[in-house]
């Protein structure tokens, strides 16, 4: 018997048995990590991706210790869509099919309200849904989670960025403190890091993917004769890569003005952010930079500094940093999470010196590379992967993320996948859907009404 096998941990016999049934017999190495401890009652942190084996893990944890003959609700199971919990819960029917009379129920928004409610009304087991719906239900008094003993927040990190923070701490306060509690997420920022300390108890932390690392992020030093020759640099790198987020640097806000002006009119989607801009311009930029409404964010390093940006794809120096501590902070910003990053660095032959000080002080010789053919130039700018709405609606109006989830999504509307982050402030939000459903998304909202009412929609941006 091999450690890694399902047959060695301390399962349900009648479990083990279906699993073997399934097909499943090794446990892919998230399982292996995070069962172990889940099986003995503790909370637990898993990063893991989707496909990772992440939820067969907190499945089979919770499906050994439910208690059939108790016909009260034991498990509650969120996640970020419709579409995933769906997913889970046939998952979690597929591992029970061995123990009888097991009553898995989703309730997710853009769904009927009603049928759940009767379908509530006859019990269930086990939960899973979405923060919006869940949320309702509790407030509404149709579902009571007084009895639930594992709450398990699948996919956490994106649930954080579609806007369910407040959702989720309302619904967690109508859980019994005496529970377990699984969070499985495929980055683990300090939002999430956050959620964890507040609401778990002395929780194991399961990591099957290492940080970024110096291997982790190609760093190439690209050089340019003269200074007027940058922007043509960053133009030909920009299309070779064409990465969904790139952070640019320049040293000072008037470059950074300048170089964002510029790559729009080539064609690009970018926004500055420097230190003269309003705060509602600054809010503006950067949840359009974390929605993917925009592909590219210029700005400074004081500009930049805090900012919680996760899965960046590329960090581009228009110029070199003054500091090389500096330049090592630019250049961490991506390849994290377990990620490939990629940096590029332009620099002119007067600034080689400096570049020869940065390998002192990195102790090691970097990659220098000539720039693409300047045929590129005249390839198209890419787009943006999403288009971001904004509703002239907000917190004060009483509008949750599960409201605009909703309305998208209803009747005919458009896939949860197609919904990316969800912003609220006090007097409006703002919505990223993929760039194929723009117009239609734009219809659903405009002609459709949030708690009741009808609000302004319009797109911002191209």
């Amino acid at each position: 018997m091999k450690p890694a096998d399902f047959s060695s941990l301390k399962l349900n016999p009648s479990l083990i048995s279906n699993l073997d049934s399934l097909g499943y017999q090794s446990m892919m190495p998230i399982q292996a990590e995070s069962l172990p401890p889940i099986l003995a009652g503790k909370d637990v942190i898993a990063q893991g991706k989707t496909g990772s084996g992440k939820t067969a893990a907190f499945g089979l944890g919770l499906l050994n210790k439910l208690e059939v003959k108790r016909f009260r609700i034991q498990a509650l199971l969120l996640c970020p869509t419709r579409e995933l919990a769906d997913q889970v819960a046939v998952e979690i029917r597929r591992l029970a099919r061995s123990i009888h009379n097991i009553k898995v129920l989703t309730l997710c928004g853009g769904k009927p309200f009603g049928p759940q409610v009767g379908s509530l009304e006859h019990g269930a087991h086990i939960i899973v849904g979405t923060p919006g719906r869940v949320e309702d239900h509790l407030r509404r008094g149709t579902l009571k989670l007084s009895h639930v003993d594992t709450l398990v927040l699948d996919e956490a990190d994106r649930m954080l960025d579609m806007g369910f923070q407040e959702s989720l701490d309302f619904i967690i306060e109508q859980i019994p403190e005496e529970r377990q509690t699984l969070l499985f997420s495929a980055t683990y920022p300090e939002r999430i890091r956050s959620i964890a300390e507040r609401i778990m108890h002395d929780p194991l932390m399961v990591k099957v993917e290492g940080s970024h690392d110096n291997e982790t992020i190609a760093q190439t030093f690209y050089p340019v004769a003269e200074d007027a020759d940058r922007l043509d640099a960053l133009h030909l790198l920009l299309q070779l890569h064409r990465p969904p987020s790139a952070l640019v640097f320049c040293n000072t806000r008037k470059e950074v003005q300048e170089v964002a002006n510029a790559l729009n009119r080539l064609g690009f989607s970018a926004l500055a952010l420097h230190g003269e801009l309003e705060q509602r311009d600054r809010d503006q930029a950067l949840v359009r930079f974390a929605n993917k409404s925009i592909s590219i964010l210029v700005a400074t390093d004081v500009a930049a500094r805090g900012l919680d940006i996760e899965a960046l794809d590329a960090v581009f120096n228009y110029h070199l940093a003054h500091e090389q501590e500096v330049h090592l902070h630019r250049v961490g910003r991506t390849g994290r999470a377990g990620g490939k990053g990629m940096a590029a660095t332009i620099y002119s032959e007067a600034e080689a010196y400096r570049i020869a000080a940065l390998e002192v002080y990195l102790d090691r010789n970097v990659e220098r590379a000539e720039l693409p053919d300047v045929a590129l130039l005249q390839a198209e700018a890419y787009p943006a992967e999403m288009v971001c709405l904004q509703i002239d609606g907000g917190k004060k109006q009483k509008v949750r993320p599960g409201d605009i989830l909703g309305a998208l999504t209803a009747g005919k509307g458009i896939e949860g996948s197609a919904v990316g982050k969800i912003h609220l402030f006090p007097l409006w939000a703002y919505v990223a859907v993929k760039r194929e459903v723009a117009n239609t998304a734009l219809k659903k909202l405009s002609t459709g009404k949030l708690k009741g009412r009808s609000f302004r929609v319009r797109q911002i941006g191209h």
